[in-house]
């Protein structure tokens, strides 16, 4: 059985986790990451793993722009 799942609402969802997890991250930045993150998978048949799978990149990459100080 296959859950219908909005793209905007697993965005959302992932943005407001990482802000929550990554306070000093500015939110305009989550949001950013976590839009290309998300289009990364894009069309691929991972869709039920869409929520985790963006979190991770998107974590990933935000930890590594903190420690960069950009």
């Amino acid at each position: 059985m296959t859950t219908e799942i909005n793209d905007e609402e697993v965005i959302a969802q992932v943005a407001e986790t990482l802000t929550e997890k990554l306070p000093d991250v500015p939110r305009a930045t989550i949001d950013e990451v976590v839009r290309e993150e998300f289009a990364g998978f894009a069309g691929r048949p991972v869709r039920d793993y869409l929520s985790i799978l963006t979190e991770r990149a998107a974590r990933k990459r935000l930890k590594k722009l903190v420690k960069s100080g950009a």
